[in-house]
Formats: C-alpha cells, sequence, structure tokens
C-alpha cells in the first residue's frame, strides 16, 4: 500500500470524534481485521491515521482486540510513529484523576494476546528492556509542560486482562510494587510496534484511584460509569497535548532511536 499517513493514534474510550473532515480506509492484514476502519485527516503538514481500538461503538473488550491487525494496518499506512492515549487507573495516591503519566515502562499481566508477528519460522527477539520510544516520550513531556498540562514524565504500567477492575488484594499488590498507573490495553501494543520499528509512546490519562487505593478510605472503588466521566471531562486537554505534540513532531526525520533500529534497521 502506497504511503498514506505519517502518524498513528490508537484511541480509548471516549475518544472517537476528535477528527474532523476525515477520509476512511479498511485494511484488511495477514493477522484478520483491525478494531474499525481508519480515519485520515490532515493536522498542519501531516496526514494522521486514527483507529478506535474498541471499535467506534466500543464493542470489543480489551481482551479480544486484534492487537496485531491494528499495528500491522498503521504499519502498511507508511506509519512510523504512534501516539496511545489510555485512560487508566491511579496505583499511587500521589497520582490523581485528571492528571496524565507518560510511561516509560510496563509489566505485562495479561495472558492469551497473540504477542508477536514472529511465530516461526523466522523468529526475532526483541529487547524491551524501554518499550516505548524515548524521542517521542521526551517531546510529549515538552509540549505538556508547554502546555500546563500536569504529566508524570515517567512511570510504569501494569496491564491486566481486563474486562473486570482489580480486586482489593490485587491492586494493593500492584501498589506495593510501587507501580504507578493500571490499563488494560498498554500489552502487547507497545512491542507490537518495536517489531516494526515503529516509534511508540503511551499517554495514559488517569480516571480513577484503582479498587479505592486500598487504605484510602476516603476514596470509592472504580466503576466504568466513573472513568467515562472523567475522561469526558478532559478530553480537551488530551486533544490539546496530541494536536500540539503532531505539529511539534520533525517529519521527515533521520530517527536515532531504538525503535528505528530494533530489527536491525537503518532508522529511515
Amino acid at each position: 500500500m502506497q504511503k498514506k499517513a505519517d502518524v498513528g493514534v490508537f484511541g480509548g474510550s471516549g475518544f472517537y470524534s476528535f477528527l474532523r473532515d476525515v477520509e476512511e480506509v479498511q485494511i484488511e492484514t495477514p493477522f484478520g481485521s483491525p478494531s474499525d476502519s481508519f480515519k485520515l485527516a490532515k493536522l498542519g503538514d501531516k496526514t494522521v491515521a486514527f483507529l478506535p481500538r474498541h471499535g467506534a461503538q466500543h464493542t470489543i473488550p480489551p481482551h479480544k482486540i486484534n492487537y496485531r491487525a491494528n499495528v500491522w494496518a498503521m504499519h502498511s499506512l507508511g506509519v512510523r510513529h504512534i501516539i496511545a492515549p489510555a485512560a487508566v487507573g491511579s496505583l499511587q495516591a500521589d497520582i490523581c484523576p485528571g492528571e496524565f503519566v507518560i510511561c516509560d515502562q510496563f509489566v505485562n499481566r495479561t495472558w492469551g494476546r497473540a504477542d508477536t508477528f514472529y511465530e516461526g519460522p523466522e523468529v526475532r527477539h526483541i529487547s524491551a528492556a524501554d518499550p516505548y520510544c524515548p524521542r517521542l516520550r521526551s517531546l510529549i513531556t515538552d509540549v505538556a509542560q508547554d502546555l500546563g498540562i500536569k504529566a508524570q514524565p515517567s512511570g510504569t504500567m501494569v496491564v491486566i486482562n481486563g474486562p473486570r477492575f482489580s480486586t482489593r488484594a490485587e491492586s494493593r499488590e500492584y501498589s506495593g510494587h510501587g507501580w504507578h498507573v493500571i490499563g488494560m490495553t498498554g500489552y502487547p501494543e507497545a512491542m507490537l510496534a518495536r517489531e516494526l520499528e515503529i516509534c511508540y509512546a503511551n499517554i495514559s490519562l488517569v480516571t480513577d484511584f484503582d479498587a479505592g487505593l486500598e487504605g484510602r478510605a476516603d476514596i470509592e472503588a472504580v466503576t466504568h460509569q466513573a472513568v467515562l466521566e472523567v475522561f469526558a471531562q478532559n478530553i480537551d486537554n488530551v486533544k490539546r497535548l496530541l494536536f500540539a505534540v503532531i505539529e511539534r513532531l520533525p517529519l521527515p526525520a533521520e530517527r536515532d532511536c531504538v525503535c528505528a533500529s530494533a530489527l536491525g534497521g537503518t532508522g529511515e
């Protein structure tokens, strides 16, 4: 397929309509169908490809998302940078709803998800030491600061299978490890992007305190409705941050990050 997009955005809950005047593109992949059709739109001098992870009507639960098809389709459009906003819960009392965390690490607690493009006969072993693109993370952090949006510049996301939320015991375990946020869609997106030498960064929007944040009697346990309400209240900040990051992303440019050479590529 001829190159059609510069930047890809995976959307989460409540984030399906931030683009206007779009071209809709259907893509099939060797791994099946993506979550939905892609929406392509111009932002400044760049073309952005947007895909709702859960489908336009939020009909696909996190453990049923075809992550391989989604990432492969982005690659087939020519995307070399993916920005991935997602709603998450906070695991620490000093990270509050409405704030952002630009994660630099994840812990995978999912199971049963197809999480590699290399299932044989070709086998590749990709480094996961630093799973998110450092250049893209740094740009997002700088832009958030310029816009006055509170964003923690690093953090660890634990990814659970879903669709249920954590028990209090589970939440206590995750918090005790010092992990910062919890989500359901952060894996295997990042590593699939790395396998295709795509720069990938997560923007975690904190919508709640997980399981009421064990030990804090004044905080209620998370509900799906509460997540949607907080996300809706902060959608403008998500849009402002995304638009500004995309506008400031230098393209075309030679990439010198670990993502560009994950398979021994040239960085082009």
